[in-house]
């Protein structure tokens, strides 16, 4: 007969899987700067949902594979602020900060964004099932994304990120109806505090050109 964690267990536990989550978004970046596709992928469960018509690590693959050699030459991400809650013990979403630089023909493009995350403990490896890029800007090292449609590549239509769009609360704040002058909740209960900032369900999507 198995037992039941202690309380002391399942605290490790969680340290232990947050530490894991937040090295799994250091491989990440790592192996894409490096076009480690191989390592990348790994990061992935072998059932990744690629597009609505491919699944699999290896279809993903393929997909790096174009998107780096059709778009850039070389890039650097560095991530930032992370916050990480867990919806059972082998099951946890997260928001992280990334800023990154993009060598694009004779372009610096440079870029600061958000990973919507969802992550997955499947034979004691922690995972991305899935993650939803938000974008606030993309642009040349020299031309400021003043205004609108922030998203500035090299060739393309200028276009919105989802940055801002993705949570509620941006566009209750700029509406009539929003009150500074009002009551503030208690603080978010732990594992908590991205529901409370409630942003969209993963079937929010990004016009990607």
């Amino acid at each position: 007969m198995s037992r039941s964690p202690s309380r002391v267990e399942e605290r490790l536990d969680r340290l232990e899987s947050l530490d894991a989550i937040r090295q799994l978004v250091a491989k990440y970046c790592l192996a894409l700067d490096m076009r480690d596709l191989d390592a990348l992928c790994g990061l992935f469960p072998e059932d990744v949902r690629v597009s609505r018509a491919a699944t699999g690590r290896r279809a993903l693959k393929v997909w790096f594979d174009q998107t780096m050699r059709e778009q850039f030459t070389g890039t650097a991400h560095v991530t930032g602020n992370h916050v990480i809650e867990f919806d059972d013990p082998n099951r946890a979403r997260g928001l992280v900060y990334s800023r990154n630089e993009h060598e694009t023909g004779d372009e610096w493009v440079i870029m600061t964004m958000i990973y919507w995350d969802r992550y997955e403990r499947i034979d004691g490896h922690w995972l991305f099932r899935r993650r939803l890029p938000l974008y606030w800007y993309a642009t040349d090292l020299n031309k400021p994304p003043i205004g609108e449609n922030k998203m500035r590549w090299p060739g393309r239509d200028a276009y919105e990120g989802g940055y801002a769009e993705f949570f509620p609360s941006w566009e209750h704040f700029w509406s009539e109806a929003y009150e500074a002058d009002s009551d503030v909740p208690a603080p978010a209960e732990i594992d908590a505090f991205l529901e409370r900032i409630g942003p969209r369900d993963d079937s929010f999507s990004v016009r990607v050109r």
